[in-house]
């Protein structure tokens, strides 16, 4: 039934500076930018990073959280301790300190600027994978 991941959505109070944020962050333009939302696709499957204005947030459900939440999603990383510092570096504050989640994991996560989980994982399964289809 699931297949992958396909688009992760955060929301931001002030769009324009969580774009410039996530611009930085990943170091490519959104590829689809409308008024209330864009959208990044980057890294080795493409994935998909949207962006929401919070108005627009709140007008899909009528219980708008104020404070961060929801489901941690993980993206790859190489070096978790260098990608930590950078998002701190960038205004993200520590949600989670890296740990070892087993052999070949070791995550962490922030509350990036705008109030979302972010979170960061070496991830051998990922790497197996990417290789496992010639693309590492």
């Amino acid at each position: 039934m699931l297949r992958g991941l396909t688009t992760v959505r955060f929301h931001a109070a002030d769009l324009t500076a969580a774009k410039e944020w996530y611009t930085e962050l990943l170091g490519v333009e959104p590829y689809f930018n409308k008024p209330g939302y864009v959208e990044f696709r980057f890294g080795d499957y493409q994935h998909e990073l949207g962006l929401l204005d919070s108005d627009y947030a709140r007008e899909l459900a009528d219980d708008a959280k104020t404070g961060p939440g929801g489901v941690v999603t993980y993206w790859h990383v190489d070096d978790v301790p260098a990608a930590l510092d950078r998002l701190l570096s960038m205004g993200a504050k520590e949600h989670e300190p890296p740990r070892e989640f087993g052999d070949g994991f070791v995550g962490a996560s922030v509350i990036d600027p705008f109030g979302n989980l972010l979170g960061i994982m070496y991830n051998r399964h990922y790497l197996d994978v990417l290789h496992s289809i010639g693309k590492a």
